[in-house]
């Protein structure tokens, strides 16, 4: 900070020295331009009034000394000599003060640039030792510049912003890391307490049978988890090389896979696809929409509904009826893990990575995510593509 400030005000000095300099020199041009004429017509308008008659050019008039600062001194001057005399002192005087002016400018220059630097480069200062103090433990911090507008004050506010889009993600990040052991602790614990209990002493073979196909179970329930968060990984890492697809024909794909699980649970599933041709990877896309299509089913009610619609705006929308949904719980709807309902570990149930991990999928593709509870139950989910027209 201390280089900057020099530097600062290295250049506020010599910009204010240099303005000085240039005012002074100017100055003492135009009045060197001036000042003979000025002289001579006062001195005219003085020989007029004293003996106008007696004047003529060229003469001597014994009213102008050589020398008035010594007495006896009897010698005399023309007008232009003497003219020009007294346009010469006035300079000499003129150039003496300017420059005396210009020392002690040039001095109060330094210290109100030195002044000023270091008023301007304040808040740097505070937002260089807010970020030296930053750490995941305290990242609540903010500067809070108290300035008035300006360059400064948005600097300062875009740091504060930072920090609390930074301050998010290292809490969602603790909190996904914290549910990802939870759900992985989980399976395993199940599958020991199933070991250790339920093959204890010496089980007939309806109780061994019955024990493997827990494990199988526990075992499935453990890879579809760690399948998503390999998804989920891969998505969060970009998009390598987009390429054209056509997200209604992947659309209707993925209807047609889930029309036999709509069949069985008595579900409606009603298609109005549209040409929507997007940038984007098709394996991830395939899976926004099988995730997005499954937590529709999946949160219904028998003789519900699905909607999946597509349009050349570039908006899918997928919209169910179901139970009520809190408008308060949505936005944690995407968040790893989290569900309305607390986890019953029944085959057919998700791992809490679905709305996830189409978030994550929609991040990638730079498209948007909306969602909302539907009036009466159920929830309408978009994702807002961009699409070049």
């Amino acid at each position: 900070m201390t280089g900057e400030r020099t530097r600062l005000t290295a250049l506020y000095a010599a910009l204010l020295v240099l303005s000085g300099a240039t005012l002074i020199g100017v100055v003492y041009l135009l009045v060197r331009q001036g000042i003979n004429g000025q002289i001579g017509k006062a001195v005219t308008q003085v020989i007029s009034a004293s003996d106008a008659a007696a004047y003529r050019p060229g003469h001597a008039v014994p009213m102008f000394p050589a020398n008035p600062q010594q007495p006896g001194d009897t010698s005399v001057l023309s007008p232009d000599q003497f003219v020009n005399s007294a346009a010469q002192a006035a300079l000499g005087r003129l150039l003496t003060v300017s420059l005396l002016t210009l020392v002690a400018f040039v001095l109060l220059s330094v210290v109100l640039a030195w002044w000023l630097a270091g008023r301007v480069l304040r808040p740097v200062d505070v937002i260089t030792e807010t970020a030296r103090r930053l750490s995941g433990s305290n990242l609540d911090r903010r500067i809070a510049l108290d300035a008035p507008p300006g360059e400064l004050k948005r600097l300062a506010d875009t740091f504060d912003a930072m920090l609390g889009r930074i301050e998010q993600l290292v809490t969602a990040q603790s909190r996904f890391a914290a549910n990802a052991a939870h759900e992985l602790r989980t399976p395993l614990a199940l599958q020991r307490a199933a070991a250790e209990i339920g093959l204890a002493g010496e089980p007939d073979a309806e109780r061994v049978r019955a024990i493997r196909q827990k494990l199988i179970e526990l075992s499935d329930d453990s890879a579809r988890t760690i399948e998503g968060l390999l998804t989920l990984a891969r998505a969060e890492q970009g998009l390598d090389a987009p390429e054209p697809v056509a997200l209604h024909a992947l659309a209707a794909a993925a209807a047609l896979a889930a029309e036999t699980e709509a069949e069985e649970r008595g579900i409606a599933l009603a298609l109005d696809l549209r040409p929507l041709p997007v940038d984007g990877d098709p394996v991830l896309l395939t899976r926004l929409l099988h995730n997005l299509l499954a937590n529709a089913l999946r949160y219904n009610h028998r003789d519900g509904e699905v909607t999946l619609s597509t349009a050349p705006d570039g908006t899918l929308t997928v919209s169910n009826t179901g139970p009520e949904v809190p408008a308060a719980s949505v936005p944690r709807l995407f968040e790893p893990f989290h569900r309305l309902q607390p986890r019953r570990h029944s085959p057919t149930e998700g791992v809490g990575l679905g709305l996830a991990l189409v978030a994550s999928i929609a991040r990638a593709h730079g498209a948007r995510l909306a969602a909302e509870a539907n009036p009466g139950g159920g929830l309408t989910v978009r994702v807002m593509f961009h699409v070049k027209h």
